[in-house]
């Protein structure tokens, strides 16, 4: 009687941990940035950027064209 209690208690226990797993997410999901991927500071406002998107221009990096325009910053001066 007690072997079947016991046989009983460790299949539902079975069936339990099966089905949490299985509910489990399989796939984690991956960045979408490249990791460790290099990044630039904005002459004019001091914003970061992925060095790929930033505008160069005489040694310095702009976000956009129109801080380019603009020039260096306060800061940079």
């Amino acid at each position: 009687m007690l072997l079947r209690l016991v046989l009983i208690a460790a299949l539902i226990g079975t069936v339990i941990w099966l089905w949490r797993k299985s509910r489990r997410p399989t796939a984690i999901a991956k960045p979408t940035e490249v990791a460790g991927e290099p990044m630039q500071r904005c002459a004019h406002c001091g914003v970061h950027v992925p060095q790929r998107l930033a505008i160069s221009a005489d040694q310095l990096y702009y976000c956009s064209q129109a801080h380019l325009q603009q020039g260096p910053g306060h800061s940079e001066q």
